[in-house]
């Protein structure tokens, strides 16, 4: 069976609203592991890597560079 997760825009501080789609760090299609930086976000004058939360594919990207995203809501998907 084969299972699906979404990543999620995180809240890297308590004041963190959304975030911002700098750069895509893998493709769609692309292996990805648990913990592998997937993506660049900028929040609040600061750019971090957001990881991946497990180990599979990387299936859908549902945000491109540039689209503001709340925290909370999916980005991508991994498979």
């Amino acid at each position: 069976m084969i299972t699906t997760v979404e990543v999620l825009m995180p809240r890297m501080d308590p004041e963190m609203r959304e975030g911002r789609i700098v750069e895509w760090l893998k493709a769609e299609g692309d292996p990805v592991k648990e913990g592998e930086p997937i993506a660049r976000v900028e929040a609040e004058k600061v750019v971090f890597e957001l990881e991946s939360p497990k180990s599979g594919t990387l299936k859908k990207i549902l945000a491109n560079v540039g689209d503001v995203v709340p925290v909370g809501k999916p980005v991508a998907i991994i498979e």
